[in-house]
């Protein structure tokens, strides 16, 4: 049994990790309605450019479509697009991601397809390089910036771009974690290249419709600048998943911690009492000697 020194030690040390879980827990709620917003914001402007690019992409056939749009004709090399976070204390949130790609990528390695990788930001570096060693291509670094933005998501939209024009991968997939409550984030898989059409995309319009300039031009702009608002809102809604997991998770160890002090209190209070009666047995026992 503890000491009634070591038990009133460990009492101190797990109420000042309560505090900083409290703190952090404070922090990530606030942190969280910014963070929601953006997503939330971020949401409708996404879906309305892949409506558009589907609506482009219905007018457009055979070798006039865009590579971006036509792919490469293959699907023999997959580029999983990791986006995970910089920072732990945020429950399941950056492992759920990071299984998710593990099981495209065994699912894509068992049917006999090249698998490679790209990493936005550095928590899933250390699972995935053990579990697939050597697949790890390229990277991009999020720890330099406070929160990730649009530039950011440019960049990395401009590396993967270069990636495919460089011949490195067929078929591009982003996985992210889409913001449903602090509660939920949902592990999330998207096709980036070649720019899939939504299945829910709304249908053409049979009305006569002339581009200036034409479908294929807009699209060579438009592709590029939809990858990356693509990527743009799986940052956003990461930011809000983060936030909301850290929550979640700074409660519940605030909870914990709290259990925790009562019990360590209860096995001080009874160690206390047991070693008060010892005394005064004793006492007693000496007097009756005299």
């Amino acid at each position: 049994m503890a000491s009634l020194k070591e038990l009133k030690g460990r009492i101190a040390s797990v109420k000042s990790t309560q505090k900083i879980t409290k703190a952090k827990q404070m922090v990530a709620a606030a942190k969280l309605r910014k963070a929601q917003a953006a997503a939330e914001a971020a949401r409708p402007y996404a879906q309305r450019l892949e409506g558009v690019v589907a609506s482009l992409a219905g007018k457009v056939k055979g070798d006039s479509a865009p590579r971006l749009l036509a792919g490469t004709g293959k699907d023999d090399v997959h580029l999983l697009v990791v986006a995970n976070g910089d920072k732990g204390l945020a429950g399941a949130f950056n492992a759920n991601i990071v299984k998710a790609a593990i099981v495209k990528a065994n699912a894509l390695i068992a049917a006999g397809k090249t698998v490679k990788f790209f990493l936005v930001g550095r928590k899933g570096k250390a699972v995935i390089a053990r579990t697939f060693p050597g697949m790890i291509v390229a990277e991009y670094d999020t720890t330099t910036v406070r929160a990730p933005g649009y530039d950011e998501a440019q960049a990395v939209a401009e590396q993967i771009s270069g990636l495919f024009f460089e011949g490195q991968f067929d078929v591009a997939t982003l996985f992210y974690s889409a913001f449903k409550s602090a509660l939920a984030q949902i592990p999330t898989e998207q096709q980036l290249i070649p720019v899939a059409v939504p299945a829910d995309a709304p249908a053409t319009s049979n009305a006569a419709v002339e581009y200036e300039p034409d479908e294929e031009s807009i699209l060579v702009d438009l592709l590029p600048r939809n990858i990356a608002i693509q990527l743009f809102k799986a940052l956003l809604e990461n930011m809000a998943s983060e936030q909301g997991a850290s929550m979640t998770a700074m409660d519940n160890a605030t909870r914990n911690a709290g259990e925790l002090i009562n019990k360590l209190t209860v096995e001080y209070n009874r160690s206390r009492q047991a070693a008060i009666t010892t005394e005064l047995v004793e006492i007693i026992a000496g007097a009756e000697a005299l």
